[in-house]
């Protein structure tokens, strides 16, 4: 059966040096994925709220925030007033999550919840009912161009059978280790969002990478 897959470019593996460029390069995606990581709850830096607005304004396509930190109530409205669309944090660093998806909520953005590959799915099936995403990391977070985690394969099912039994229609998004290869398995699993760093940013024609990953997903 056919359906939508969103394709989802990872802004952590683009071409800074040349970022205006990379960002014309992928127009033909359905988000851009904005990983925001602290030193602390992952082991790597990234960006901040300062890159995230000129990302914004020299793109139309909406932007998916990442937060991959500590404290993500102390930093949630700096990337909502920097442009993010969605906002999602990880279920494992919040102390008060449904306190915090409504806060998202409340500032007009949607909210996402994320779990990493040592959580277990019933971690985030409380929210399920409040949230517009949920993320389950096939990799462990932190650093790009790792290798799917097949264990992680039951948690997608497990977190689409739960959203289907509450006839929730969610973003399932996954990220990490996404190819033409991956992206099936995990369509078949019932992910429907994929975010790709490496697999597009890394090709040489990413307008034909990014339909590459749209039809592998899709043909499932």
């Amino acid at each position: 059966m056919t359906r939508s897959a969103r394709i989802v470019p990872s802004l952590l593996s683009a071409d800074f040096l040349h970022l205006e460029r990379e960002l014309e390069d992928v127009r033909q995606a359905d988000l851009l994925h904005y990983d925001v990581m602290d030193g602390h709850f992952v082991p790597n830096l990234s960006f901040g709220p300062g890159i995230l607005k000129q990302v914004k304004a020299a793109t139309s396509l909406p932007i998916d925030t990442h937060l991959m930190v500590t404290n993500p109530e102390d930093v949630a409205d700096a990337y909502i007033d920097a442009g993010s669309d969605i906002l999602t944090f990880h279920v494992e660093a919040s102390a008060d999550p449904a306190a915090l998806i409504a806060r998202i909520r409340a500032r007009g953005v949607s909210a996402g919840i994320s779990l990493s590959p040592d959580t277990p799915a019933e971690a985030v099936l409380p929210f399920l009912a409040s949230v517009d995403l949920v993320l389950i990391m096939t990799v462990y977070p932190g650093f790009g161009g790792q290798t799917f985690i097949d264990a992680m394969l039951a948690k997608i099912e497990a977190v689409s059978g739960a959203c289907a039994s509450l006839g929730t229609d969610l973003l399932i998004e996954v990220d990490g280790g996404i190819d033409a290869r991956t992206i099936r398995r995990a369509a078949q699993a019932g992910a429907n969002t994929f975010v790709a760093g490496s697999t597009i940013f890394g090709a040489a024609d990413k307008g034909a990478a990014i339909a590459e990953l749209r039809r592998s997903a899709e043909e499932v």
